[in-house]
């Protein structure tokens, strides 16, 4: 006599089996095909444009895994994976860096700045929608900056914690020494430190690609001094007014990708990507 065999375990298996494969295996799936979908995109623009393209693009919106928000800023790991795709790309290569971000770390962006500025072949920072404060930084690194009509940068003042640094030097002029703590008279020093550095550091990477020296200063001036909010929205005829080489030309693949972008449920998803080959000559594949 065979075994009594109940058909409602089988089903509860295969509902079970199924259960774990939509929860685990089918996400994984799908970041998996959507970094593919990422990849061929970058790969068209780069034979389009005949350039190493990477892409620094962070979902401020996104959320995290069981519904946590998960805020992506410009970091180290970032800044360390765009040097490792500048240095396997060729000297006379041009790049063309896709940029969407609110800011981040300063010395990351630094670091990605100081890196584009040497390249010796010509660069192009790409702003779909918008690069705040730190991408902001980054994009006056380039040769050209490309943007969309409603695109928008923004200042680049030095922030000491949570405060504008040129809001702290205000409390100077409203108070006399005496009558402030020993703590306010050091953020005080730290933000004038941070404002000249920032200053010096601007005429120094705009003069790298052939501005003058006396539009770099105004243009240092203009973006490193807390003349607006940190969030203020510099516009593409703002920049031009400032004398910034902007062009509104976006490739049309440029958006196409970041619709490859879409708010990501359930984990991070990698914020700077390129082909990870290094190229042997000026012509791409």
């Amino acid at each position: 006599m065979e075994p009594y065999v109940n058909p409602f375990a089988y089903l509860f298996n295969i509902l079970w089996f199924f259960f774990l494969f939509m929860f685990f295996m089918l996400p994984f799936l799908k970041r998996y095909a959507l970094n593919k979908a990422r990849e061929e995109m970058i790969s068209q623009i780069e034979k389009k444009r005949n350039s190493r393209v990477i892409t620094l693009i962070h979902r401020q919106e996104s959320l995290g895994f069981f519904g946590i928000p998960m805020f992506r800023f410009i970091d180290i790991e970032d800044s360390e994976e765009v040097l490792r795709a500048i240095r396997m790309t060729p000297e006379d290569m041009p790049i063309d860096l896709i940029v969407h971000t609110p800011g981040g770390l300063a010395l990351a962006a630094t670091q990605i700045a100081n890196a584009l500025v040497r390249h010796k072949g010509p660069v192009r920072v790409i702003i779909p929608h918008y690069a705040m404060s730190g991408g902001t930084l980054i994009a006056l690194a380039a040769d050209e900056i490309i943007m969309d009509h409603n695109a928008v940068l923004g200042p680049v003042d030095p922030q000491i914690g949570n405060m504008p640094a040129a809001s702290i030097l205000k409390v100077l002029e409203m108070k006399e020494p005496k009558d402030m703590d020993d703590q306010t008279l050091i953020l005080a020093d730290v933000a004038s430190k941070a404002i000249n550095q920032m200053k010096e550091y601007l005429v120094w990477l705009l003069t790298q690609n052939g501005m003058d020296h006396q539009r770099a200063e105004r243009i240092a001036e203009e973006l490193a001094t807390g003349k607006y909010t940190h969030d203020y929205p510099l516009t593409v005829e703002h920049l031009k007014k400032l004398g910034l080489n902007v062009s509104t030309d976006v490739p049309e693949e440029v958006y196409m990708l970041m619709e490859l972008y879409p708010q990501p449920v359930g984990s991070q998803v990698p914020s700077v990507q390129y082909i990870p080959v290094p190229y042997k000559s000026s012509k791409v594949r």
